[in-house]
């Protein structure tokens, strides 16, 4: 089970691609971007004489910005950003709908529709201030460098036409116009950022939606005519705009490594003792000690034990001279020590598994002087390691 469990992961290690995860910026960066622009048709009227009215077809373009801003760490983004588009007019009207004689006027004609074919070009600058958010596709899974983000701005902008047209009933009549004004406007961000593998560098994508306020307020951006003092209001602008660009966060760092915990190894099981007493001067086993005997060979048995080690003991009582004696005690608890592993054995333990030592009449449990007869001491100590 185990090698196919390591087999398995090893798979599907393998089936993933090698990618590094994107970065969630904190601290400064600056961004800069350019592409295509497209501007929607936008209506013009006469602001004294409504019934003179057009529409400019403005057409492609282009667009660049750059900003500066501040990552929060959390996802969250504030900018400020300086835009700059311009467009050219593929074609246009400007007419006057339904008046009398006399009322056309700044070159329009003096009787029936006066009509132009308009062109130039027009340009918007000015700024932003922006609230955009990264969007961690590591929260759903995805291990991907590309972070998707969204926003939203909010700013002014100039408008600046250079507007050109000829009256086609009227030879002369010549409109030749630099006009210009500004107002409120306000963007829709959608876009996305690409790890480039180089610390806080990031290529980016994205589309844009810029709307302009305009006609509703009589937004006043010039003079039709200079010798009339005419003017000229303009409908909302809609622009749409397709750029690809680079990010740079100075304080963005690669993300940190997962910490690798290493197991902690089980605590070693504790050593279990069981002691066994015998009669003075005696190395037989007494009914008592035989159910001790019992209880450690079965303990061995559901316990992992690496080895079983039986070690025998002799009070300090002998019978001669004091060297005789040690000796004798030295015998008498190997003696001991060899009766506890015969009852071992006899209970189902490996022969192989019991070491024996025999230490006479040091290591005592109970501390006595010389030649005396304490029962605690004549023991044999079977410990399962």
């Amino acid at each position: 089970m185990r090698l196919r469990t390591a087999l398995l992961s090893m798979a599907s290690m393998a089936a993933l691609p090698s990618v590094s995860m994107a970065t969630t910026i904190t601290g400064p960066y600056i961004d800069m971007a350019g592409g295509y622009d497209y501007t929607q048709a936008q209506g013009m009227t006469q602001h004294t004489n409504k019934g003179i009215n057009g529409t400019l077809h403005s057409g492609d373009g282009y667009t660049g910005y750059l900003s500066a801003g501040w990552g929060f760490g959390n996802g969250l983004r504030l900018e400020v950003e300086g835009t700059y588009s311009r467009s050219y007019n593929s074609h246009g009207t400007f007419r006057g709908t339904g008046m009398g004689a006399g009322r056309m006027q700044a070159g329009i004609g003096h009787s029936g529709l006066g009509r132009h074919g308009l062109s130039g070009s027009n340009q918007n600058y000015g700024g932003f201030v922006n609230v955009l958010y990264d969007i961690d596709l590591a929260q759903f899974g995805m291990n991907a460098p590309v972070t998707p983000f969204v926003g939203i701005g909010a700013g002014y902008l100039y408008q600046d036409y250079k507007i050109h047209g000829t009256k086609s009933n009227h030879v002369g009549s010549v409109m030749n116009q630099s006009i210009g004004n500004g107002g409120f406007a306000a963007q829709a961000i959608v876009g996305a950022a690409w790890d480039t593998g180089f610390p806080g560098l990031a290529v980016t994508t994205q589309y844009r939606f810029i709307a302009q306020t305009g006609s509703n307020t009589g937004v006043n951006i010039g003079k039709y005519h200079s010798s009339t003092g005419q003017r000229i209001d303009t409908g909302s602008r809609y622009s749409h705009q397709f750029l690809l660009g680079l990010r740079y966060a100075f304080d963005t760092a690669p993300p940190a490594p997962p910490v690798v915990v290493a197991p902690i190894p089980p605590a070693p099981t504790p050593a279990r003792t069981y002691l066994v007493f015998f009669d003075w001067d005696r190395y037989n086993l007494t009914s008592r000690a035989r159910e001790i005997v019992a209880q450690a060979a079965q303990a061995s048995t559901h316990v992992q034990t690496t080895r079983i080690e039986v070690n025998g003991y002799t009070d300090t009582s002998h019978a001669g001279s004091a060297a005789a004696g040690a000796r004798y005690n030295m015998g008498l608890s190997l003696r001991r020590a060899n009766s506890v592993k015969a009852e071992l054995i006899r209970d189902g333990v490996p022969a192989s598994a019991i070491d024996i030592h025999g230490y006479g009449e040091s290591h005592p449990l109970v501390a006595t002087g010389p030649n005396s007869r304490e029962p605690q001491n004549r023991r044999v100590e079977i410990i399962l390691r």
